[in-house]
């Protein structure tokens, strides 16, 4: 870890605690994807990995990943404090039911399903260090944990491998307003999690039983004012609820 990650990494920190800043300084932006990761593992010193999120634009796009602080996961319903105004998006994800450390052989997809015990519905939260994601890059988002701001799990599905994701609709609904989605733009979720056992993870230890792993998002991001009721509902699988302070 250099003192360049180090300063990037506190200087997100206190913007996502205090004002949003538009861009970190040149001298601190990541150049590349290993700069992005270096600042990205910088902020997560000293803090507990709850989950992970992993995702990909395309079924065979190169993935993603950032850690998830477990002090922002919480089950459904749930209330989120603050009132900044906050993105969200409807997932799926998958709690580990074991450990999967880094070793020399990567780990089969067999030895992956083993290892995920249950499917969840889920809300994301997305809340970022930047005034505004559509004027920084992807590098810079990649740094500040790829917007990763807190997480809502419903209820688990133990048989999850008989479900059809990719038949399956979602619907969202923030308020009054509702939006209904299939599938997933990564394709099969099960690539991402093993990606992130062989690759993603190894910085941290792998993963650990307990830990939930989210596979993007079905709905793209909407967004979500102090006050509002938010809701996540995935045939087959079940809903999440949250309600953001106001």
């Amino acid at each position: 870890m250099t003192e360049r990650s180090r300063d990037a990494a506190e200087m997100l920190r206190a913007a996502r605690a205090g004002t949003p800043i538009a861009v970190l300084p040149e001298a601190l932006r990541p150049t590349d994807q290993a700069g992005a990761y270096a600042i990205q593992h910088a902020g997560m010193a000293g803090v507990a990995i709850g989950g992970w999120k992993v995702g990909a634009p395309g079924p065979v796009a190169p993935c993603l990943c950032a850690p998830m602080p477990a002090s922002g996961i919480q089950a459904s319903p749930a209330r989120i404090a603050g009132g900044r105004l906050r993105g969200v998006e409807a997932e799926v994800a998958f709690r580990l039911g074991a450990d999967l450390p880094p070793r020399g052989t990567p780990y089969s997809r067999a030895e992956v399903i083993a290892a995920l015990a249950t499917a969840h519905p889920v809300i994301e939260v997305l809340e970022a260090a930047y005034a505004d994601l559509k004027a920084v890059g992807p590098l810079d988002l990649l740094a500040d944990r790829i917007a990763h701001g807190g997480f809502v799990y419903g209820e688990g599905v133990a048989a999850w491998q008989g479900l059809e994701f990719a038949a399956m609709t979602v619907t969202q609904r923030i308020g009054d307003p509702e939006i209904v989605r299939t599938g997933n733009p990564a394709g099969d979720m099960i690539r991402l999690v093993e990606w992130l056992a062989n690759e993603g993870s190894v910085w941290a230890g792998g993963l650990r039983a307990g830990q939930i792993v989210t596979c993007g998002s079905w709905t793209g991001m909407s967004w979500a004012a102090a006050g509002a009721r938010v809701s996540v509902d995935f045939s087959g699988l079940g809903a999440a609820q949250a309600v953001f302070a106001a």
